[in-house]
């Protein structure tokens, strides 16, 4: 273990090849996130976050470009040789995906599939060694340990949700991404997965990157936020502030699209964002969000700004944070 940061992302980048050209997913993400910390990232669909997710344990498809350095416990991954990945994954940083009943084998029954990273990465002994450390993970995400022997149909969407963190956590990894892991629950059930996380990142002193559009969601579970648009950072600070004082106007649309509980009007006249994210093969000029942001001058369509210090530990890409006046 080395001393620093968990997770230092720098500079990365990632484009996608495809027959109608490049697709520049991911433009210059730099983060880092300490132990024991959790950051949230937000934005809507197609902005990159679950790009930069699946290329900090290097989950993308074959063809790939990937750029920068994405250091996990002061080791590179994107420079790992296969075995060395092969050691990473699981036991030092894991993923939560979005869809559990698509991400877990349907003939194959929950015990058996928890139990699988355990026993490639030898982290139990045995077979029954690791039958009883799936029955603790179980009962750890509030699963009953005996229903290591159901198959996935049987259960419920959100007992899949936790059986799925129930694997992330098998082989006690350091880093837990957590991809969308809600999206497809409902209210109630979204409530007590958030809770399950937040309870197992303090008892496990677990580093945790969550990443959903919802940015209700993330003040709730994560210390800080990063708000991504066309690839890229354009907002970053501590949750409470940035959601309730966003800086950003990308940043205030996204707050601005939740209704206020106990407010009709709000209900009822949801403001929020027009149009959608810019396809990344035909990125405006400028400041990507100009078309689509209410106070755009003729300047955001020439330059596109970088991160700039818009208050206490808070970053925002953004001309007229930049320059108020």
């Amino acid at each position: 273990m080395t001393d620093g940061p968990l997770l230092l992302v720098d500079d990365l980048r990632v484009t996608y090849h495809a027959r109608s050209g490049d697709l520049p997913a991911v433009r210059g993400v730099s983060f880092e996130l300490e132990r024991g910390a959790s950051l949230g990232l937000a934005g809507e669909s197609g902005c990159g976050k679950s790009t930069m997710a699946n290329a900090i344990l290097r989950l993308l498809p074959a063809g790939t470009t990937v750029d920068g350095s994405v250091l996990l416990h002061g080791q590179d991954v994107l420079a790992m040789k296969p075995g060395a990945l092969r050691a990473v994954r699981w036991t030092e940083g894991a993923i939560v995906f979005q869809g559990a009943l698509h991400a877990l084998n349907p003939v194959q029954r929950i015990g058996a599939q928890i139990s699988e990273p355990m026993l490639l990465h030898r982290t139990q002994p045995s077979k029954r060694a690791a039958a009883t450390r799936v029955a603790e993970l179980l009962e750890q995400v509030g699963l009953p340990g005996d229903r290591a022997s159901a198959y996935p149909h049987q259960l419920s969407g959100g007992q899949r949700q936790r059986v799925l963190i129930a694997m992330a956590l098998a082989c006690d990894p350091s880093l837990l991404i957590a991809d969308e892991p809600t999206t497809a629950l409902d209210v109630m059930v979204q409530a007590q997965v958030l809770a399950l996380l937040a309870r197992l990142r303090v008892e496990r002193g677990l580093s945790m990157i969550f990443i959903t559009h919802d940015l209700s969601v993330l003040t709730d579970v994560c210390d800080d936020l990063a708000v991504m648009y066309a690839g890229r950072i354009v907002e970053e600070g501590r949750s409470g502030e940035l959601f309730h004082s966003p800086r950003h106007p990308y940043t205030s649309g996204l707050a601005a699209a939740f209704p206020t509980i106990g407010d009709p009007a709000s209900r009822m006249n949801p403001s929020g964002l027009g149009g959608d994210p810019p396809d990344p093969a035909h990125l405006p000029t400028g400041c990507p969000f100009h078309p689509r942001c209410a106070l755009a001058e003729d300047r955001c369509r020439a330059h596109a700004p970088e991160l700039s210090p818009a208050g206490d530990a808070r970053r925002a890409a953004c001309l007229l944070v930049e320059d108020p006046t």
